[in-house]
């Protein structure tokens, strides 16, 4: 073994090591502001207190809303640093106190603030990434329209132009992201009652950012970004062999060219209510080659190809007469849990005992977990 293969094995524990001392992450996310992201931190704060857990306030922002106001009594808090800027007396996180008292764990609000210049970081999330490596647990809040990737699509929904962001690593970072989600309804509701903002400030609010029809396009963003962020969890964290295979269909066509049509149709059905990912697979044998098969069934062929592009699906064209086999290369290179083909014109006892393709796929179906579907 050479000195550089050596180092490898040792640089790669020394990573096990460090990844096992930094701290967990918890963020809370939400559409936007008034959902009830630091009301659900402060609340979890209580739980965590009257469990015997050491945790401390790094830094929470109320903003004067009463009843999340009310829950900062009882929770020990690490005073804010005092800096004068331009004349001003403003506060910022006690970063260096809270790396010094080092509590198990520390609510820190606000991710995507950018600090005061002259801080140790520019941005509050490079904050919370030096807590985590001092191996202090960290919960903290953001709302999804200050995700860097998803900035400008927002802006585009919202015309509110958003200055402080967080990149994308940082959602990476989180062992776990808890989305605060409510009904355009309720939170509109909760801006009426005075909940989000000051009186003055809500008859803006409706006519601007608080439109149902923002807020529900705003939801979708933040579900999906959280459902993305269940899904890598999943294919890092889940051993394959327990892990819940997502619904792939393969939709098997021939020249025929009516049942091949009702089968990319019924499978972009089937699809679309699984929400998953479908492939159209044709495979041309020798008796289909170009030169052998008649110019309309081409032109039907073509069609269906087009068919299938259109209603989302995957096309691939595979040259073989070992049509079973094919079929099931693809089913096991794309990991797909269902196949559909269309109805025989014969009866399918008939096709069984006659049909040796036919006969052949079921042997090799029934061989491994996916599901045939036969298509009417």
């Amino acid at each position: 073994m050479t000195e550089e293969n050596k180092e490898q094995p040792v640089e790669h524990f020394l990573e096990m090591i460090k990844r096992s001392r930094r701290g967990k992450f918890k963020i809370y996310i939400g559409m936007s502001a008034g959902v009830g992201k630091t009301y659900r931190m402060l609340q979890e704060a209580h739980a965590l207190l009257k469990n015997g857990i050491d945790i401390q306030i790094g830094y929470i922002e109320t903003h004067n809303r009463t009843e999340t106001h009310n829950l900062l009594a009882g929770l020990p808090l690490i005073p804010r640093r005092k800096i004068f800027y331009k004349g001003k007396e403003l506060e910022e996180m006690d970063l260096k106190n809270i790396l010094n008292r080092h509590p198990e764990v520390v609510i820190v609000d606000e991710l995507a603030h950018s600090n005061i210049e002259g801080s140790k970081n520019s941005k509050r999330w490079q904050d919370v990434a030096d807590i985590l490596e001092a191996g202090i647990n960290v919960i903290s809040a953001v709302n999804i329209q200050h995700l860097e990737s998803l900035n400008e699509d927002i802006e585009k929904i919202t015309g509110v132009a958003i200055t402080e962001r967080v990149p994308d690593k940082v959602l990476e970072m989180a062992d776990e992201i808890v989305n605060i989600d409510l009904t355009a309804d309720e939170l509109i509701d909760r801006l009426k009652d005075g909940k989000i903002y000051d009186p003055a400030k809500i008859e803006r609010a409706l006519n601007n950012f608080f439109k149902s029809e923002k807020i529900l396009q705003l939801r979708e963003i933040a579900l999906k970004e959280v459902a993305h962020h269940l899904e890598r969890k999943i294919d890092v964290e889940i051993p394959n062999q327990i892990k819940l295979r997502p619904e792939k269909f393969l939709a098997c066509i021939s020249s025929n060219a009516e049942t091949s049509k009702i089968v990319i149709r019924k499978t972009a059905r089937l699809a679309s209510y699984y929400r998953s990912p479908w492939i159209v697979l044709y495979v041309q044998s020798s008796s289909e080659s170009l030169d052998k098969i008649k110019l309309d069934k081409q032109r039907h062929l073509i069609n269906n190809f087009k068919l299938a592009t259109e209603l989302g699906a995957e096309v691939i064209k595979v040259k073989s007469d070992q049509i079973t086999q094919a079929i099931m290369n693809i089913a096991e290179e794309r990991d797909i849990t269902t196949i559909c083909i269309g109805k025989p014109h014969l009866s399918l006892f008939q096709v069984i005992l006659r049909t040796a393709v036919f006969n052949s796929l079921l042997k090799k179906i029934a061989a491994t977990e996916t599901d045939l579907v036969i298509l009417s």
